[in-house]
């Protein structure tokens, strides 16, 4: 069953902005780590960024300075604020919710389907 549930995802040119939203499907209870994954075919799972409980947040370099990701505890929810849309961005993107970070990388916790973005030049 589908936990975590993404939308936001669409077409936008190069140089656009989207904003990704993730909450969960039903009530669950909180996690400590919430962050978004992208993964494209032919290439493996890619950390976009991560944010804990405490508002602590890390951005990938490829997307520093252009993505934002915050989350609103009390909901579970976090968002993922993407400006300056390059061709490279374009992936399915996944939300996961777990209580640490070696879980949220094995895969374990709480996740959606996935919303996709495809940038176009």
């Amino acid at each position: 069953q589908v936990q975590l549930m993404e939308s936001g995802g669409g077409l936008v040119q190069a140089g656009g902005s989207l904003r990704l939203s993730c909450a969960p499907s039903g009530s669950v209870n909180s996690r400590n780590i919430m962050g978004w994954y992208r993964q494209s075919p032919g290439k493996k799972r890619e950390l976009v960024a991560v944010i804990s409980s405490d508002g602590t947040m890390d951005v990938s370099d490829s997307v520093k300075g252009r993505f934002t990701i915050s989350r609103e505890n009390a909901n579970n929810t976090v968002w993922l604020q993407m400006n300056n849309l390059y061709p490279e961005d374009t992936a399915r993107y996944y939300c996961g919710a777990a209580h640490t970070m070696v879980a949220l990388n094995n895969g374990d916790g709480l996740w959606g389907q996935g919303t996709q973005v495809t940038v176009s030049a």
